[in-house]
């Protein structure tokens, strides 16, 4: 029976491939939807888990949580060192980790952070060592599996957030060093560059003389600055010339590549982009948010209020396409429908023969049930494939899918659910149309014929 099914889909192609067509654009819009919002969802909460609050610069508090959580946009501004310090002497406070940001190297960010970043997503070194002090490097996974860098490796970081960002200018004054890469994660750690704070500061000309965890008091251009070095014949441990290269630095910058220690009047106070802080007990959570919101310059984002309702605003959008793609589905359904009603009236002669020939009243009842479920199939397989190639080839040209690390064949447990609804339409749609075949008396149809 299957056979002969398949004799039928080939005897009127046009009206197969349509149908299939129909089922498997219905498929991919709906398998994209699933993947989009599991991944994205899992995603968000993978590299959120453990950060209870981002401490930033005034301005959106979703543009905080996607640029200091899941480095998907751009900071909103500078806070000032003395905000770390302020935090973590709060007894509510169980960790607070520095983040400074605003370079890249080919479009990954390279984050100024401490020891505590890596802790905080439980990510272990697989080669080298962690970094001890300014302008070492740590490669997440991603990183290095991409760049193909290894230990010991110099590099030099760029402007800004991506690796064709207008205007951008590398630091070549002062290179990293790569001394350690990570293991993987599967969190948005893997597609980051760590380095101390001071080495942010270093790159940017800042100077500064401030005890800060995870790197040794020191001046910002005693390191990493001599003329073997720089290329340059200026004595760069001269604060005087350390201003100069800020300005100059600070008027390079491209108009959206926010840096996390310059401002724009070209200041040379150590600054820091964002803190991702964890409480020590519950009263944290009431406390501290109000006393950064009303009493500080600063704003307080809390990860999980501005996660829900980002997935809630693309929830709204995504329901609108998900609904137009079911539609689609039942078109698809309809159209196998109809198409499988024209034929039984069509071959009703042949269907008739069948039965003299030997073929039993369920026989020719499957028949026709098969032909509606392997189109069906048809279009569902070649939806799914669609889809998860969409997904790669998106990877590729949107930056932003990249990011969020959205793999293309990941598989989602929901695609088989909606493989078996699909079938389930096409079965439907054949069952009236079988109904009458079942009913066929071949007696009287061959004598009509």
């Amino acid at each position: 029976m299957i056979r002969l099914a398949i004799a039928y889909l080939r005897d009127r192609p046009l009206t197969t491939a349509l149908n299939v067509l129909l089922l498997a654009i219905s498929v991919a819009m709906l398998v994209l939807l699933l993947q989009f919002g599991s991944q994205a969802s899992e995603r968000f909460e993978r590299d959120a888990r453990g950060v209870d609050l981002v401490v930033g610069a005034k301005g959106s508090p979703l543009q905080l949580i996607l640029s200091s959580i899941f480095h998907i946009d751009q900071p909103t501004g500078n806070i000032p060192l003395s905000s770390l310090d302020l935090l973590k002497r709060d007894p509510a406070v169980a960790r607070a980790i520095p983040l400074a940001l605003g370079d890249n190297f080919n479009g990954y960010r390279i984050v100024g952070t401490d020891a505590g970043f890596s802790e905080l997503y439980q990510a272990e070194i697989a080669h080298g060592r962690t970094f001890n002090a300014p302008m070492e490097a740590v490669l997440g996974a991603s990183v290095a599996a991409d760049t193909g860098a290894g230990l010991g490796q110099k590099f030099i970081g760029n402007h800004g957030f991506g690796d064709e960002e207008d205007g951008a200018q590398g630091h070549d004054h002062a290179p990293f060093e790569t001394v350690g890469i990570l293991a993987p994660t599967g969190t948005v750690i893997d597609r980051l560059i760590l380095t101390p704070v001071e080495s942010v500061w270093d790159v940017h000309g800042i100077a500064h003389d401030h005890d800060h965890e995870g790197g040794e008091a020191h001046e910002g251009h005693d390191h990493g600055s001599d003329e073997g070095r720089s290329g340059h014949s200026h004595n760069h441990g001269d604060h005087e010339h350390g201003a100069a290269v800020a300005a100059q630095t600070a008027t390079n910058l491209p108009a959206r590549a926010s840096s996390a220690v310059l401002q724009a009047s070209g200041g040379l106070e150590p600054e820091l982009t964002a803190l991702l802080v964890t409480y020590r007990n519950a009263a944290g959570a009431i406390r501290i948010p109000a006393m950064v919101n009303r009493q500080t310059e600063m704003q307080a984002a809390v990860p999980a209020t501005e996660t829900a309702r980002l997935l809630e605003l693309l929830g709204a959008s995504l329901e609108g396409i998900r609904i137009f793609a079911w539609l689609l589905a039942v078109t698809g359904g309809l159209a196998i429908f109809v198409a499988l009603l024209n034929m039984v009236r069509n071959r009703e002669g042949d269907l008739a023969l069948l039965r003299v020939m030997g073929a039993s009243r369920v026989q020719v009842f499957a028949t026709v049930i098969v032909e509606g479920i392997i189109t069906a199939a048809l279009g569902a397989v070649l939806g799914w494939i669609s889809a998860h190639l969409l997904i790669m080839v998106a990877r590729e040209n949107f930056p932003t899918l990249a990011d969020l690390g959205l793999a293309p064949w990941q598989p989602v447990s929901a695609e088989l659910g909606l493989i078996v609804v699909v079938l389930a339409i096409g079965a439907v749609a054949a069952l009236i149309p079988a109904l009458r075949v079942y009913q066929i008396d071949p007696a009287r149809t061959l004598a009509r014929a």
